[in-house]
């Protein structure tokens, strides 16, 4: 029997955010439920294998984040779970393996 261990370790904000993230080499829309600096939770309209790779962008605010500027986040992840929700949909947990940041114009 596999033992899971609890990997999060960065406090988590439940930001419900748009997100575009590319998977098997299509785009799709999807939610944000909370992101950490370490990772994301997202609604999605597909499933995705664990290990897989994908990319996504996040507009984050500026009255969120407290900028002048929203900010863009272009991150890098590796999927660690994802399950059905009940609704057609999936919620999909990345880590965040790389990302960068530039200011929206």
């Amino acid at each position: 029997m596999e033992v899971q261990t609890e990997m999060r370790s960065a406090v988590r904000f439940p930001l419900r955010l748009p997100v575009s993230v590319m998977m098997n080499h299509e785009r799709h829309q999807a939610m944000t439920r909370d992101i950490s600096a370490g990772g994301v939770l997202l609604d999605c309209d597909i499933s995705q294998e664990i290990g897989a790779i994908i990319e996504f962008t996040i507009c984050m605010p500026a009255e969120i984040i407290g900028a002048p500027k929203d900010v863009l986040v272009n991150c890098t992840g590796r999927v660690v779970r994802c399950s059905s929700t009940g609704d057609d949909r999936c919620s999909i947990a990345a880590i965040i393996e790389d990302y960068s940041i530039s200011r929206n114009s």
